[in-house]
């Protein structure tokens, strides 16, 4: 006995997300060839995160899953967050000697 309802996906989903995540790829690629200054890294990090959104949703079936799992994830990244402005402030706040 399962704690969720199985939810059965249509191939067409998964072929379209998939042709969803080459087109991003498509768009990585033509992005990293162009100079947006400072905003480099900024481009990169939203096609990136836009991508991990879509494989967790669709091809890790989180959409479709009991709103525990959205929890648990949403707990992860609120930690994996904490951690980073951590690291930032580290870094940022080091005196650094050339």
């Amino acid at each position: 006995m399962s704690a969720g309802g199985d939810h059965i996906v249509s191939p067409k989903i998964y072929v379209t997300i998939w042709l969803i995540l080459l087109a991003f790829t498509g768009i990585t690629v033509a992005a990293a060839y162009q100079n947006f200054g400072i905003f480099n890294p900024i481009i990169a990090l939203t096609i990136a995160c836009t991508k991990a959104t879509l494989v967790i949703l669709f091809f890790m079936h989180v959409k479709y899953s009991p709103k525990m799992i959205a929890l648990v994830i949403g707990c992860g990244l609120f930690f994996l967050s904490i951690l980073m402005v951590l690291t930032c402030a580290d870094y940022l706040s080091r005196a650094w000697i050339m």
